[in-house]
């Protein structure tokens, strides 16, 4: 988001849907009663907002105090002054994507991604940029793509990670080999210190520090005389003590320090850049409000090799040979992840390119200036593998080893783009696997990034599987081999007094060794919570000290972020889930939930990192509407699934989980578009958390009118149909809409759907099938839903018609509601009903040879996904595989298309997408001859009913909004879209109601 420099102001932001938030209780401490007064952004310290903060990507929670969104520096000097004088402790955060705690704190938060997140200038020439601290690097990536460059460290999260928590942890990433870490690249930083002094931290010569520094004088005269004294006397003991790795972020940024003042002194450099000391502090020692960077070009392109071992060991030995040939990355994955991506459908097609006996992997990229320079290094890296590597022995076999050969029992490249996304996709399951597990034990985040000189690597391998197997338990291990960085993730029961014994036991240990091999306890997420405590063994004594004289030099009275880096925190203590922690539901849940530990096990299973807080327009995919239209963290999944555990675990008062303040402010903004079950990297599926705690809502209060018409629709649309057109008419008299709203709270600015007098049933029944059952290929019953049979019969003879045509004998199915309204609104009862009778209608046609087809995607989905969520055994399994929806039964059977032409923008259904559906489409419409543009889209932002609902018709234009650009932005001539909801919102948006894609296909035909 740009800003006005001069003012400094965020523009308007029309496109964010506005949100009322919580009105819960206030409970604002005396000392900071004048805040609210005092800063332009919001201050809030309700309940609900505490408990929204208190979490991030680690295994900490910590409720804060309260919780900033400042507009300016202006703000944030403010919160500072207020706070400082009140002694109470202030934490900057941006994503809350840290993996190590230090983004939770018994502190006032200030959040910066909501307003302080613009670029502020880019200078192409010179290379540098300038954004506030809230920005996200994928926004401030896409920005810079236009010149060819880009903020080159790249952390995993990076298009949901903010440039402020970048500098914070001195982030790095895959490419570190090349690029190094956040620091290198901070050119100055303007901050606000503890005091609410703004300043600007950045290049100094020896004379200007010197002038600046003054032991006596104010704050920051103060801050330089001890940056000053540390340069003059500790330059030795930081030599000795620092580990010589590329890949350090543990203590304070000291090293670099006294790099830059060494370098002055040889007269290789003329200044030192105090700005980079705050890299990895981790906003202890001041709070960055903006920062210049500078940038690199994007490389011209890349290409890459596929190595496989026999052994975890075997690959870590190449790691250092594959050092010479200078590659940018090199990634390593065991036979952990390997073996839990063969067992997945998602990453199994990706794993079975790989031999059979491959136990481990190392991925190796190389950037290059042309494709024959790329092909060049590969064959340049495959040159010097063994003669005998593609063997035939035993996995495991003892081999001879030398320093100057690889020794892969196999290789494989990829030159191209998509090869290339398909080796990167193997190494980046693995995280999601991971993370996917709902029962007690986690593989959390403790002890995961650890750094070694790679030459170390086997050795450290080695201890750590024994450290892992003397405290009965095992992890993955994979991520950067190349830098030394291994993420490991212990598995590990923090409920357990046991489990957290073992885990400081392990971190004790794995300290212990990283030392001895000269590394670092943290190479890539930072001290925090999980790693503070560790800094005194990894530096020693003295330099412990230093670290502590520098924060106090910095922060008189320990009040930013007390605790992280060189404090007090215990890594044992503020766990997310430690032995006291317990989970109450306080009802029995009515759907089938087969993972372990059910209903609870889906409530815990969000683990913080963030992933649906990303921007539509640098991170696409379906999650989270909700968020990119107000970015508001109440609106994401991270935000809802925190706060239904936390009202289950007695964070909140008992049975909060069911009052109308919960529901409706946290639960009923969830849209229901199932994005989270396929984005989320652990897989949260809030729709289905939704409908279970808004069901028993209903059981405990009752449901509003407005709730049970929209359950019924299709009851609705039976007598809509009926009485139409006067049905269409009725609505359009003045001051109807208006009445509309007042009492039943359907907004007056929708347009309503049309009901048709001849539904689909009609004229299907008044002309009967035209093609034979005893000639036909197949046969197929096509479902009347509720929208194609009395709003859009036009799609269903449109599918009939070209099933037809493709030699399908059609008959319409004796079920109509599929009971998906019922379901969306929380009626489960309902639902169920609905279920059991058309599967009892379904399953026996199915058996005698039947297939089933929906036009309607969310109908659709929801006899093959949602109908085992509410039914068990077989003949509610036989109706889920064999029901398709219709353009997934022309694509899976590859039945004949009428032939068309031109180009299509293709808006896929939200339901489809999550339940990997929505490819069937765009593959058909491609086969018949289009051209067709995919949008990485989400959801339209009507779902269902919710668009209609006039205290949602705000957010739902707003989410709308975001997809209309991305179909003015397509090459395509004109959109299509099979999801009757998207038609009607993109109608309202743009004037022009798309087709269904069955109808384009059906426009074909003679």
């Amino acid at each position: 988001m740009a800003t006005n420099p001069t003012t400094n102001a965020p523009p308007a932001r029309d496109e964010r849907a506005s949100y009322d938030y919580a009105d819960t209780e206030e409970a604002v401490p005396e000392a900071l009663s004048a805040l609210p007064r005092l800063v332009g952004g919001e201050v809030r310290f309700d309940d609900y907002s505490r408990e929204l903060y208190a979490t991030d990507a680690s295994a900490y929670e910590m409720t804060p105090i309260g919780v900033v969104f400042p507009t300016s520096t202006r703000d944030v000097q403010v919160v500072m002054r207020h706070c400082g004088k009140n002694g109470v402790p202030v934490l900057p955060r941006g994503g809350g994507t840290s993996l190590a705690g230090q983004s939770v704190n018994e502190a006032v938060v200030l959040d910066f991604t909501r307003h302080m997140d613009g670029v502020v200038e880019v200078d192409p020439d010179g290379r540098r940029a300038t954004a506030e601290a809230g920005v996200y690097l994928g926004d401030l990536n896409a920005e810079l793509a236009p010149h060819g460059l880009k903020f080159a460290p790249d952390p995993a999260w990076r298009d949901k990670s903010a440039l402020g928590g970048a500098i914070g942890n001195n982030s790095t990433g895959a490419h570190s080999l090349k690029y190094g870490k956040t620091d290198a690249y901070v050119e100055s930083c303007e901050v606000v210190l503890a005091d609410g002094t703004r300043t600007t931290f950045g290049e100094v010569t020896p004379e200007e520090l010197d002038a600046r520094a003054d032991p006596e004088g104010d704050l920051e005269a103060r801050i330089y005389a001890e940056i000053r004294r540390i340069i003059e006397e500790e330059a030795g003991a930081i030599e000795a003590a620092y580990p010589d790795l590329k890949r350090n972020v543990s203590g304070y940024n000291l090293d670099m320090l006294i790099e830059e003042a060494r370098a002055v002194r040889d007269g290789s450099a003329e200044t030192i850049n105090i700005a980079r000391l705050l890299a990895g502090s981790e906003g202890t020692l001041a709070i960055v409000t903006e920062a210049e960077v500078s940038l690199e070009a994007i490389p011209e392109t890349k290409a890459m090799a596929l190595l496989t071992y026999d052994s975890l060991i075997d690959a870590m030995e190449d790691v250092a040979p594959i050092l010479e040939h200078d590659p940018a990355a090199v990634e390593v994955m065991d036979d952990v992840l390997l073996d839990l991506a063969r067992e997945t459908e998602e990453f199994a097609d990706v794993v079975s390119m790989l031999p059979p006996e491959a136990s481990s992997v190392l991925l190796v990229e190389f950037y290059a200036d042309s494709d024959p320079e790329g092909v060049r290094k590969v064959a340049g890296l495959l040159a010097d593998r063994m003669p005998d590597a593609d063997h035939e022995g035993e996995p495991g076999e003892d081999r001879v080893r030398t320093d100057a050969t690889i020794n892969a029992t196999a290789a494989m490249e990829a030159h191209d783009a998509d090869e290339r996304a398909l080796f990167w996709k193997m190494r980046k399951s693995g995280l999601p696997i991971l993370l996917s597990r709902t029962t007690d034990e986690k593989h959390i985040s403790f002890i995961e990034d650890c750094a070694v000189p790679p030459e170390h690597l086997p050795e450290y391998a080695r201890e750590f599987q024994e450290i892992l197997e003397d405290n009965g338990t095992f992890a993955s291990i994979y991520a950067h081999a190349g830098p030394g960085v291994l993420h490991v993730r212990p598995l590990i029961n923090t409920k357990d007094v046991a489990g957290v014994d073992a885990m400081v036991d392990i971190a004790d240990r794995v300290t212990d060794a990283v030392a001895r091999f000269g590394g670092s306890v943290s190479g890539e997420h930072g001290d925090g919570r999980a790693r503070t405590q560790w800094n005194e063994k990894l530096y020693g004594e003295h330099l412990w000290g230093v670290f502590r004289d520098l924060k106090t030099a910095f922060d008189p009275d320990w009040l930013l972020n007390p605790g992280s880096v060189c404090g007090d925190f215990d890594m044992s203590e503020h766990l997310r889930f430690d032995p006291d922690y317990e989970f109450e539901m306080g009802f029995d849940p009515v759907l089938e939930w087969d993972n372990d530990n059910g209903f609870q096990g889906m409530a815990e299973l969000c683990h913080g990192c963030g992933g649906c807080r990303g921007p539509q327009e640098t991170t696409g995919g379906v999650m989270c509407p909700t968020f990119r239209a107000s970015e508001e963290e109440i609106t994401s999944t991270r935000g809802r699934a925190n706060m239904l555990r936390q009202a289950m675990s007695g964070d909140l008062p008992e049975g909060e989980a069911f009052s109308e303040e919960f529901v409706t402010e946290v639960m009923d903004l969830c849209i229901g578009c199932k994005g989270c079950a396929k984005d989320c990297p652990s897989e949260v599926d809030m729709a289905k958390l939704k409908a279970e705690v808004t069901h028993e809502y209903h059981q405990r209060h009752g449901a509003g009118l407005r709730s049970r018409i929209f359950a019924n629709i299709d009851t609705l649309s039976t007598l809509g149909s009926a009485t139409a057109p006067l049905s269409n008419w009725l609505p359009e008299l003045p001051g109807a809409r208006l009445a509309m709203e007042k009492t039943i709270g359907i907004a007056r600015e929708r347009s309503l759907p049309e009901f048709h007098r001849e539904t689909l049933e009609d004229w299907f029944d008044a002309r009967g099938p035209q093609v034979r059952e005893a000639d036909a290929d197949r046969k197929a019953l096509l479902v009347p839903d509720t929208y194609t049979n009395h709003n859009h019969p036009a799609v269903g003879k449109a599918a009939v018609r070209i099933l037809e045509n493709a030699d399908v004998h059609v008959e319409l199915a004796d079920v109509g509601d599929s009971g998906r309204p019922a379901f969306s609104k929380g009626f489960l009862d309902a639902a169920r009903e609905r279920a059991e009778e058309n599967v009892a209608a379904l399953a026996p046609e199915i058996e005698a040879g039947w297939d089933v087809v929906v036009c309607e995607p969310s109908d659709a989905v929801m006899f093959q996904s949602d109908y085992l969520d509410l039914l068990s055994g077989s003949a509610v399994e036989s109706v889920a595989i064999n029901t398709y929806g219709v353009m997934e039964y022309l694509n899976a059977f590859d039945l004949d298309l009428p032939a068309g032409t031109g180009s299509l923008a293709y808006h896929g259904h939200c339901h489809q997408k999550a339940t990997r559906k929505d490819v069937h489409a765009a593959a058909v419409l491609s086969k018949a001859g289009y051209d067709v543009d995919i949008l990485d889209s989400g959801c339209c932002g009507m779902a269902g009913s919710f668009g209609y609902e006039a205290d949602h018709y705000a957010m739902s234009e707003a989410i709308g909004s975001i997809l209309v650009d991305q179909v003015k932005a397509s090459p395509g001539e004109r959109v299509v879209a099979p999801g009757a909801s998207c038609r009607g919102q993109l109608e309202d948006l743009t004037d022009d109601e798309p087709p269904h894609p069955i109808e384009v296909l059906a426009a074909g035909l003679s």
